[in-house]
């Protein structure tokens, strides 16, 4: 199971893609035993992140698997390909024949290539269902519904080149100083230090908020009110762009009613910012001839996080801040393929190019390129798959995901991954979800990989291998394909990557006219203009990718968060720190990138600790009915009152046993930002509990 050491694999430096983070920054071998950067399409100086610098870490771990498991009498036990590929076949095409093809679900991988991620999407679909999905679920979901609905697409409508053109940032629910350096570092830092202002609406000040000119502390689950006072201002002191509005919008006298109603001061006062504060940003905002407003998790994860986007959207349209450089809704993606995985048609609900499975047209376009007409009814989203474990759906396909920590309510997602029939992990480590398997396949990582990548503005990238897979374990690709060719009857034959990219271009319209040639050591971005061989930078300048040349206003009402908050409970909400990233499946295991003063912790306000006895460095308990984890508490003011914040990075302490798992009704993203916790001092050891970790 455990790698061989680097003396027993040979390295060499080809230009490819760090897996971190949505920038897409160009990293290789440097010959030395870690990750160097190169000048790429987006690092274009070849600067890295310290996540960047420690890439190499994992890939000549000890903990690498290198044998395919299978499990024995309650254990796993090394087996061969043949035998753990026949009990892959055996047990899926049991399930199908006995409980139908919606019984199968595919957890697809935001952390894998467009190539590896197309080949599992439309294996689900050969073998009849739409139950695909991948963990963009849990983080942007939100966001692409609402821009997809609203203006066509689901992606960042600008460039980050041309972003740099900005008078005003608003960076909303994000934190791009720690979750995207580069992006803050190359294209955002110089912009503010050439004049630019910023507007950072977080609950927690941080790296971002150190570079902001307002700081907009909101109440945890309350970004509406906020997002709606700001709007209301822009109307009552006449910042209204009238001639965008007029020319490119629709609905605008039943939304300037509903602004009408707002009492900016209350709202306000809801949304827990000053009044004064508020209406500064909104004159920041409105006033500037180019605004840029980025978006992340902490806008998207909420039981209503859609509503929130559309409120966001709103703003933008009012001020007339779409459809030029420097200007824009930008989310920032969180995984290196998170962008791509959606293009691809890892999602329950689309295809390629994110045409709907309902679509007639769509379906019959797609089945000229694969010789079978995908199934019409929109599948499982990821949680759902999980949820219907043992119950709807039987056997389960986990593919460089790790449900059993990056899901909501973890109490509830382990004792579902113990009920399907057969569970197939397919990854490069025995990761918490693996630990639950039928079958385990050894895969590979980044740097043993060929195939592209899709970064958070657009920009397809190509990875080379730097290496080899470790022992036993193979590409990813050739596993997709080994696996399709044993459960499906149509032909998964491809020459390498590059014929599936090729296959990608047919079935994706938004990457017609792509080539690995043309993306050669830079980029390609979709939408790809094949009579002119570039990509568009700029989305929806003369009409919308909706193809409309107006998108609607949309009144949006304030949702309550789905936890009730207690006179003597606080509301955690969560995030990542710059060292390391999401469950950990890769980062956590790097040598280099140790635990680090507010990493894992409990970030408390003065107030809410003295309230508590709680001092800094304590050890506390975070507990609410869905279970508890114990922790140090770092006091400081940088939290405001009455919230609490947790990194999402380690399986111990895991935030998620606390993290709730209402859906937003149309994206079904979970309510990971708004958790009602106690805290409290942990007992010492000897008092009953200290040492318990209970799923709930």
């Amino acid at each position: 199971m455990s790698g061989s050491g680097e003396a027993d694999r040979e390295f060499s430096a080809a230009e490819s893609i760090c897996p971190f983070c949505g920038v897409g920054c160009g990293i290789q071998y440097d010959g030395t035993g870690k990750a160097a950067g190169w000048k790429g399409a987006v690092n274009t100086r070849g600067e890295i992140c310290p996540k960047g610098a420690a890439a190499w870490d994992v890939v000549d771990h000890s903990d690498r698997l290198t044998t395919p498991l299978v499990r024995e009498g309650g254990s796993l036990v090394t087996a061969s390909w043949d035998e753990a590929l026949d009990r892959v076949e055996e047990a899926f095409s049991r399930v199908r024949r006995g409980h139908g093809p919606e019984a199968l679900a595919f957890f697809s991988s935001s952390n894998c290539t467009n190539e590896e991620n197309y080949v599992l999407q439309k294996l689900a679909r050969a073998l009849g269902t739409n139950n695909v999905d991948n963990c963009a679920r849990l983080c942007h979901s939100s966001t692409v519904a609402a821009m997809q609905e609203r203006l066509g697409a689901g992606a960042m409508t600008n460039s980050l080149d041309d972003l740099r053109e900005a008078d005003v940032f608003f960076v909303t629910g994000a934190d791009p100083a720690n979750q995207h350096p580069i992006v803050f570092r190359s294209y955002l830092l110089p912009a503010l230090k050439q004049g630019a202002t910023l507007v950072h609406v977080d609950p927690r000040a941080n790296a971002t908020t150190q570079a902001a000119d307002v700081h907009l502390a909101v109440r945890p689950g309350y970004d509406i009110p906020l997002l709606n006072a700001l709007a209301a201002v822009v109307v009552e002191e006449g910042l209204v762009d009238e001639a965008f509005v007029a020319d490119r919008t629709e609905g605008f006298e039943a939304y300037r009613e509903f602004l009408a109603g707002v009492d900016v001061d209350a709202a306000a006062e809801q949304a827990g910012v000053d009044p004064t504060d508020l209406r500064e940003a909104a004159r920041l905002y409105g006033e500037a001839d180019r605004a840029a407003a980025f978006t992340g998790m902490g806008m998207s994860q909420h039981h209503y996080g859609t509503e929130n986007v559309h409120a966001l959207i709103n703003l933008a349209l009012l001020t007339g801040n779409v459809g030029r450089r420097g200007t824009g809704v930008n989310p920032l993606r969180g995984q290196n393929n998170v962008q791509g995985a959606g293009d691809v048609g890892a999602l329950p609900s689309v295809l390629p190019g994110y045409r709907s499975v309902t679509d007639d047209e769509a379906r019959a376009e797609i089945a000229a390129v694969w010789d079978f007409e995908p199934p019409s009814v929109p599948g499982l989203t990821q949680v759902e798959m999980t949820h219907g474990a043992g119950e709807t759906v039987h056997a389960a396909y986990v593919f460089g995901e790790n449900p059993a920590v990056t899901e909501p309510n973890q109490g509830r997602v382990r004792a579902a991954l113990e009920q399907y029939d057969c569970l197939v992990v397919h990854d490069g480590f025995l990761t918490e979800t693996a630990e639950y398997a039928d079958v385990v396949l050894p895969g590979s990582l980044w740097a043993e990989k060929s195939g592209t990548v899709t970064n958070t503005d657009r920009q397809v990238m190509r990875m080379r291998p730097n290496a080899d897979p470790p022992g036993d374990a193979r590409l990813d690709l050739d596993i997709l394909c080994a696996v399709a060719d044993r459960l499906s009857d149509h032909d998964f034959s491809y020459d390498g990557p590059e014929a599936v990219f090729e296959e990608l271009t047919r079935a994706a319209p938004i990457y017609d006219g792509m080539s690995y040639e043309g993306i050669g050591t830079g980029s390609q971005r979709w939408p790809f203009q094949r009579d002119e061989g570039v990509g568009t930078a700029v989305l929806h300048r003369d009409r919308f990718a909706s193809e409309s040349k107006t998108a609607p206003f949309r009144v949006v009402e304030h949702v309550d968060p789905a936890d009730s908050v207690e006179s003597d409970a606080l509301v955690l909400t969560t995030g990542r720190v710059i060292q390391h990233f999401n469950s950990g499946a890769l980062s956590r295991r790097s040598g280099t990138l140790m635990r680090m003063r507010g990493e894992d912790v409990l970030q408390v306000h003065p107030d809410d600790a003295d309230e508590r006895g709680v001092e800094d460095g304590d050890r506390v308990v975070v507990e609410n009915d869905r279970g508890r984890v114990e922790v140090a508490a770092e006091v400081t003011p940088a939290i405001r009152r009455g919230t609490v914040f947790m990194t999402f990075h380690y399986a111990d302490p895991l935030v998620n046993r606390l993290t709730g798992d209402a859906l937003d009704p149309v994206a079904k993203i979970p309510e990971f930002k708004h958790s009602a916790v106690h805290v409290r001092v942990a007992p010492t050891s000897g008092d009953g509990d200290g040492d318990e970790d209970e799923d709930g």
